[in-house]
């Protein structure tokens, strides 16, 4: 518990329309920034077991809890989405004076990165270099509607009893059907779930659950937009997939497989949606192994 609360009391905080963002910032590396994009329903806190490492090789390494999530405001009224979470990153990457950065995205942040990268795109055409993408590796996570499987908690979120649902959620349920997406030998402990739980419920969060599930409509939506983003992407990509997540495991590496040009893929048989939480040594040598052979880099 120590080390949660440090990771809240060395956080920073920026403004985004007129509501807190809770981010960590730190690094100590020669190879520019990294943003750190975190998942649904959990906080930047899903970065801590491979933090130090990316600290080691990044000179920046940015981690906000987006807007609805973790420490950060998570107000009532408020049109939760998935191009105002992208505008979170842009805000705050502006705000530091960054304009080149690297991608690391899990779960409903990889969403968030698909629109990143459709956003740079639209610039690289247009000529403006003001904020470009240098590179994106991607954690398991719902990058085509069509492979994402909703748990039975998602589903109730997204139906016309979200409200309820939100109203009514337990620990007891939260943790369950969190701890399920896990591999079977891979489970969080009851530390973690406890922590888990705190970021949801902190400031009355999970009150909103039913409006920030609005993101699978929105990938269903958005789809050829979001994939063709990575279809189309001119930087690195690379992903990194637990196989034997029920969500988005070894199913969602077919697709990703059948749709995306010369994908760059890493297997971690034995883990499921988790990759950076369940076997962290393996997915930060993933990831090092991705920046050290495949991304040019700029020192900053």
């Amino acid at each position: 518990m120590e080390e949660f609360a440090s990771w809240r009391a060395n956080g920073r905080r920026f403004t985004h329309r007129g509501h807190q963002i809770f981010y960590r910032d730190d690094g100590g590396g020669a190879d520019g920034t990294l943003v750190c994009i975190h998942g649904f329903p959990t906080a930047s806190w899903d970065w801590h077991r491979v933090w130090p490492g990316l600290c080691t090789r990044f000179a920046r390494v940015l981690a906000p809890d987006m807007i609805g999530f973790g420490w950060s405001a998570k107000p009532s009224n408020y049109l939760y989405s998935i191009a105002d979470q992208a505008d979170i990153h842009e805000d705050l990457l502006r705000e530091q004076g960054i304009d080149r950065c690297h991608i690391l995205a899990h779960d409903y942040g990889d969403t968030v990165a698909q629109e990143l990268l459709a956003r740079d795109a639209e610039r690289r055409a247009a000529g403006d270099e003001s904020l470009m993408i240098e590179s994106v590796c991607l954690l398991n996570g719902g990058l085509f509607p069509e492979t994402h499987r909703a748990r039975p908690v998602q589903r109730l979120l997204a139906s016309p009893l979200g409200p309820l649902a939100s109203f009514l959620a337990s620990e007891r349920a939260y943790t369950a059907s969190l701890s399920s997406v896990f591999g079977p030998d891979t489970k969080p402990s009851k530390e973690e779930l406890d922590q888990f739980w705190t970021l949801w419920c902190s400031k009355r969060g999970k009150r909103n659950g039913h409006k920030l599930i609005r993101y699978m409509g929105e990938r269903r939506k958005y789809r050829e937009r979001w994939v063709g983003a990575l279809r189309d992407a001119v930087v690195p990509l690379r992903l990194i997939d637990g196989l034997l997540d029920p969500v988005s495991g070894a199913h969602m590496v077919r697709r990703y497989r059948e749709l995306i040009p010369n994908p760059d893929v890493v297997e971690l048989p034995k883990v499921g949606h988790y990759p950076q939480v369940e076997a962290s040594d393996d997915t930060l040598a993933a990831f090092v192994d991705f920046h050290a052979t495949r991304v040019p880099h700029r020192t900053t």
